[in-house]
């Protein structure tokens, strides 16, 4: 059985049509398997992280073919992927709220002080539908270990909340 290689992969480079196709052909031609990723396009630009698993005699000559694409920067880092820690627990989190500068900031203190680990994190801003006024919108994808006390990060939470103007929801995912 041939031995294969799990990589990440973070790339930027300017967005255009088919580059999610090139990318997966380079993958594909090598041997490789598109595992899971996170693609977006921000302001003109293509940003993803890619998890792929390629035959170790082809990670070379793959990588060699990604640096070949145009307007496009790839960093491969090797990755073990653990199994998921045992008793952990997963929680799904959403804010919205008046946008102001401090949100992500202050948010992220309270899970850091929780030990949370933040294993996905999604945000944009809209305008609010009767007043027109800036709302942030964050939704997240949370993990804490076995002796985690919900209670107290929700009081955490709840506390933040009225100095951000935020709504939060924490449920078990």
């Amino acid at each position: 059985m041939p031995v294969s290689r799990t990589l990440v992969l973070t790339i930027i480079g300017d967005d255009r049509p088919g580059l999610v196709g090139e990318l997966a052909a380079i993958i594909s031609a090598r041997g490789g398997n598109w595992l899971d990723s996170s693609l977006a396009h921000l302001a003109g630009k293509f940003a993803g992280v890619v998890r792929i698993e390629v035959p170790d005699e082809s990670t070379e000559a793959f990588l060699q073919a990604l640096s070949t694409v145009p307007d496009l920067r790839v960093i491969a880092e090797v990755s073990s992927d653990p199994a998921a820690a045992l008793g952990a627990r997963r929680f799904a989190l959403s804010l919205v709220g008046h946008d102001r500068i401090g949100i992500v900031s202050e948010l992220s203190a309270v899970l850091a002080r929780h030990s949370i680990n933040v294993e996905k994190f999604t945000t944009r801003t809209a305008s609010a539908p009767m007043s027109s006024e800036t709302l942030f919108h964050a939704d997240a994808e949370l993990q804490a270990g076995a002796g985690f006390d919900s209670a107290r990060l929700q009081e955490d939470l709840e506390r933040i909340s009225a100095d951000l103007m935020v709504d939060i929801t924490l449920v078990d995912a």
